[in-house]
């Protein structure tokens, strides 16, 4: 068995905000699902919509919930896991807070394969966590995966200009920190970007298209394109991103949870001025 995957992340209100909204339906429908049921007295804790992996129908069950912790059974792929989301003061102000989630019956060849839409479930906790951390600051939700479909096309707003946007995107050191992940870019047609950097990605990515400030595209192998298309108005850039060309019938669903996980992120980094990554290293 694997080990459980742990993740942290920042959320800017009191821990006693933050344990209701993880048990509030009505907050919940806002950062977690399209519907939610939760009753803790009869041991009702239920989610899924087309934004839940295999969210046909509810598939959890409440194994325990109190002042600091809920912990319940999330029946996925045949496999019944556990997952426990506890918060803790950040510092001693207590307006901030640190959730902490572990998830087990996570492989990281599940991401690789695509064997099990178990491989989903870091990427789609990280989009999880930053949305509740994004409602508690006020901001736009960037929008989540669609499991339901076969392709991946998302449309946000950033505050900032096409020129900051597309140094954001395309710069190696930039791309890094708000990706949470080393990345090396040669920003140029023909150029590669390597995760994790050149010297250690013997199969880097391509750069199809780059034009300064409205169009950014990869391919990224086996036919799958990604390409970021900007547009700006009155200091505002509108983001496209859209990822194409992979096989409809098993397309790459945990990296495209990592992109939209990521682009929320960068909008975070180009528009909040005392920036930190809301998932923690």
């Amino acid at each position: 068995m694997t080990e459980p995957m742990i993740l942290r992340a920042r959320v800017g209100a009191p821990v006693k905000d933050v344990r209701h909204a993880l048990t509030d339906p009505d907050t919940m429908r806002v950062w977690l699902a399209e519907h939610v049921e939760v009753d803790l007295a009869e041991g009702r804790f239920a989610f899924w919509g087309r934004t839940t992996p295999e969210g046909d129908a509810p598939h959890q069950r409440l194994l325990h919930a109190d002042e600091r912790t809920v912990r319940f059974a999330w029946l996925l792929d045949g496999e019944e896991m556990t997952t426990e989301l506890t918060v803790e003061e950040d510092g001693d102000s207590g307006d901030r807070t640190i959730v902490n989630l572990s998830q087990t019956h996570f492989d990281f060849d599940d991401v690789i394969t695509g064997k099990s839409i178990r491989g989903v479930l870091q990427t789609y906790w990280c989009q999880v966590l930053t949305n509740l951390a994004e409602h508690f600051e006020g901001r736009p939700l960037t929008p989540m995966q669609d499991f339901t479909s076969s392709e991946m096309r998302v449309e946000v707003e950033i505050g900032a200009s096409p020129a900051a946007v597309f140094a954001a995107i395309t710069d190696s050191e930039a791309v890094t920190k708000w990706f949470g992940y080393p990345v090396e870019i040669e920003p140029f047609v023909g150029g590669r970007l390597a995760m994790g950097g050149l010297d250690n990605n013997p199969d880097p990515s391509k750069v199809v298209e780059f034009e300064a400030d409205r169009r950014f595209a990869v391919d990224w192998g086996d036919g799958g394109i990604g390409t970021w298309e900007l547009a700006g108005s009155g200091g505002k850039t509108r983001l496209t991103l859209v990822q194409s060309g992979w096989d409809e019938a098993q397309p790459p669903v945990a990296a495209w949870g990592g992109f939209l996980s990521g682009v929320a992120e960068l909008r975070r980094y180009l528009e909040v001025s005392d920036w930190k990554p809301v998932i923690m290293a």
